[in-house]
């Protein structure tokens, strides 16, 4: 586990981050990304959908992805992966061997919900 903590950030630098809920609506392999991730087009409701690439392969299978509520950050620029542009960061805890845990929601709520 990773006990060290990053560079201090101030309030305003977490107040800058536009962080929404979504639901993953289609999945599909990403061969050309150098490390193996899915690229996943995900619902934010009223903002639209928007496309990710995710690294997430260890633990999700493609089919039970669509439909899971998900926590992305939506404001950062887009960043090119191979020949794919992702327009958002999908978040999730990061275990030891590198297998990525989905933040989620416990309770249903709208996409597009901003996290605060």
């Amino acid at each position: 586990m990773d006990t060290n903590i990053k560079t201090e950030a101030s309030f305003d630098d977490f107040l800058a981050l536009d962080i929404r809920t979504g639901t993953i609506i289609e999945a599909e392999d990403f061969p050309k990304a150098k490390r193996p991730a899915y690229k996943l087009k995900i619902d934010f409701g009223p903002l639209g959908t928007k496309v990710s690439s995710a690294q997430i392969t260890k633990l999700y299978k493609k089919e039970d992805l669509i439909g899971k509520r998900i926590i992305a950050v939506v404001n950062f620029p887009k960043k090119q992966i191979a020949n794919f542009f992702s327009e958002c960061l999908v978040l999730g805890a990061v275990k030891d061997n590198g297998e990525v845990v989905l933040l989620t929601t416990n309770e249903e709520c709208e996409n597009g919900v901003a996290i605060g």
